[in-house]
């Protein structure tokens, strides 16, 4: 928009020079020669999303942390199955909900600490972040929940590390771009979005963008809390029963 607005006032501006000249018997070659450019100055004040360091650190390392979560969940049962390690968790207990939450809570708590590093960056850099309301809190929540039991899930369907983090780094390393972050979902094309509406980052970068750098209010987050709230849902249910049919059929090659 400013650099539109530059350019209709300064060929404004090279227009009436021009007529100008011409009017004084100046001929049009040479009228277009002498005109002077237009020089604007454009100071920028409460826009703070104009700022690279509100726009790409947020973003760049919310990305890096949904990676690196995705990353070890991966690994949390694909290293059981293909260590052969998951007869000993099955013969300890077969309660689905204690297997999970034993493998996702230290990722839960490991993610204290790096918001707590990332807040630490904001005062590095003298970025104060602003965060009010339970809205951006219970909406943090609900995305580590769907990144673990996404992160789970892939884990527990692949019996594989390998293939596992191979998958989980397909689904994370273009997430920045597909998150409408950096270019606009309305831009994509409508298999791309439906794809980046299944990312969990998808949904909590919009929140904190509306939240945290428009200080918008909370009824504009509430799809992306729908969406956070569906991936979670759907992950963890998955996450179960096919855990539970793990367990059944590991008990079964014990009891055999």
């Amino acid at each position: 928009a400013m650099m539109a607005a530059n350019i209709c006032a300064g060929t404004l501006k090279a227009g009436i020079q021009v007529k100008s000249l011409e009017k004084k018997g100046v001929p049009a070659y040479a009228a277009a020669q002498q005109y002077e450019p237009f020089k604007t100055t454009i100071i920028k004040q409460n826009f703070r999303s104009g700022n690279y360091l509100y726009f790409m650190l947020p973003g760049v390392l919310l990305t890096v942390f949904q990676q690196v979560m995705m990353l070890g969940l991966a690994l949390s049962f694909a290293s059981e199955f293909e260590n052969g390690t998951f007869k000993d968790l099955v013969s300890k207990t077969t309660n689905v909900f204690e297997l999970l939450l034993v493998k996702i809570t230290p990722y839960l708590l490991m993610s204290i600490f790096i918001y707590a590093l990332y807040y630490g960056f904001s005062i590095l850099y003298r970025m104060p972040i602003e965060i009010e309301g339970f809205a951006f809190w219970g909406s943090t929540i609900l995305f580590l929940l769907s990144v673990s039991f996404l992160g789970t899930l892939v884990s527990i369907a692949i019996p594989t590390q390998l293939k596992a983090t191979e998958i989980l780094m397909v689904i994370a390393t273009p997430s920045f771009i597909l998150s409408g972050f950096t270019w606009p979902l309305s831009q994509m094309p409508a298999w791309v979005v439906s794809i980046a509406n299944c990312i969990p980052l998808t949904h909590y970068l919009q929140i904190f963008r509306t939240l945290v750098i428009e200080k918008g209010s909370t009824d504009l987050i509430l799809d992306s809390i729908l969406g956070l709230a569906s991936i979670t849902l759907v992950t963890s249910l998955l996450s179960i029963l096919l855990l539970q049919y793990k367990i059944h059929k590991m008990k079964k090659e014990i009891s055999n």
